[in-house]
């Protein structure tokens, strides 16, 4: 039997810090809402009126979930909680997008070791900046104190959202043709994969996260925390735009670029990617700071090439104009084929994560 009353607030449980964190965080929760959404912050579940799908044909739901792995450990060196929001909207939304569906609304999770209201809801105003950008209401979320499971400057982020499309304009494998061209559309820097090996090779280079970088133009930790780009909003107009000539869109998150396209490709196709851009200078700086064998880094990071599209040549500039246009800088790099590439080898990837896909081949050298 203890000695002294034992109370919530001293097993390191706050729920007044927890109360403080929601009211800080409702002014940025209210400017990432849809004219669906029903209800206000605190309810026990999140309400979007789904009427306005009665107007479809078949509505098809899409739904995703992701984090952003060890980036969060970043944000924590550098007392920077801003932006880290902004990168879960982008992996979970533009998941969605891939299929062909308009992202509809969100909820997040926070997991923390202690409840810092003012941090908490700097996490929270990144996933609201997130969701403006995307066009998606932020319905709920949860932030869920863990005494004693995380040290008290820790924390982490989830989150999930559900998306609608048509049936029959569904992305996929199953409209990619002999012929397609494939386009890189630009990313914004490293995104929010592959931050473990970052981490390892900063790490055993002795570099701190506040070092200048001349290459980079600014710190090291300031690079490392350039927000994930979200193209929902761009790409739903692209998709609108070039209709039934635009047969499929990949998210490049982790596995890279080949990966992540073989996923997207139908059984018994073979697109050919040359590496015909310049990847931006974090990329080289990681390789080259830990020596990082060129297979390994396709494999982790994006390489400067955060999506890629799939569709009918005729169309192709039409593309790049368009997306150009709306800010993403956007390239051929390929074509797709009949063939599987032969025997797998180094060069081939032959499908991913557990999809029967198609094979892509990495050829030629970077530009410097």
């Amino acid at each position: 039997m203890s000695d002294q009353p034992i109370t919530y607030a001293s097993a390191g449980v706050d729920v007044h810090a927890g109360d403080r964190a929601v009211e800080l965080m409702k002014e940025s929760v209210r400017r990432a809402q849809r004219p669906e959404v029903l209800g206000g912050l605190g309810g026990f579940a999140g309400m979007f009126d789904a009427s306005a799908l009665q107007g479809m044909r078949r509505p098809v739901l899409a739904t995703s979930t992701d984090g952003v792995g060890t980036k969060v450990a970043i944000a924590q060196a550098m007392d920077v909680h801003d932006t880290i929001g902004q990168d879960l909207v982008g992996m979970v939304v533009d998941d969605i997008v891939v299929s062909g569906a308009e992202p509809l609304f969100m909820t997040d999770y926070i997991a923390c070791g202690q409840v810092v209201p003012e941090r908490i809801a700097a996490i929270v105003s990144g996933i609201a900046r997130g969701c403006e950008l995307a066009g998606v209401a932020l319905v709920g979320g949860e932030t869920a104190e863990h005494p004693g499971l995380l040290d008290p400057q820790e924390y982490d982020v989830a989150g999930a959202a559900t998306g609608v499309v048509e049936h029959d304009a569904v992305l996929g494998p199953h409209r990619v043709a002999d012929g397609d061209v494939v386009l890189a559309l630009a990313s914004s820097g490293l995104h929010s994969n592959g931050f473990s090996l970052v981490r390892r090779v900063v790490a055993a280079a002795g570099w701190a996260w506040d070092r200048q970088v001349p290459e980079l133009g600014r710190t090291l930790g300031e690079e490392c925390l350039e927000p994930t780009r979200i193209y929902t909003r761009p790409l739903l107009a692209f998709v609108r735009d070039l209709g039934e000539d635009l047969h499929a869109l990949s998210h490049v998150t982790g596995g890279g670029l080949a990966a992540n396209l073989a996923r997207v490709l139908p059984a018994g196709t073979l697109a050919t990617i040359e590496r015909s851009w310049t990847p931006p200078p974090v990329f080289t700086l990681v390789q080259e700071l830990g020596q990082v064998p060129q297979p390994d880094l396709e494999q982790t990071l994006n390489m400067g090439v955060g999506f890629v599209a799939v569709l009918d040549p005729d169309r192709a500039e039409r593309a790049v104009d368009l997306l150009t246009e709306a800010g993403i800088d956007t390239w051929p790099i390929g074509t797709v084929e009949r063939g599987d590439g032969g025997q797998p080898d180094a060069d081939v990837v032959q499908g991913a994560k557990g999809v029967d896909g198609g094979s892509v081949r990495v050829v030629g050298s970077y530009r410097p």
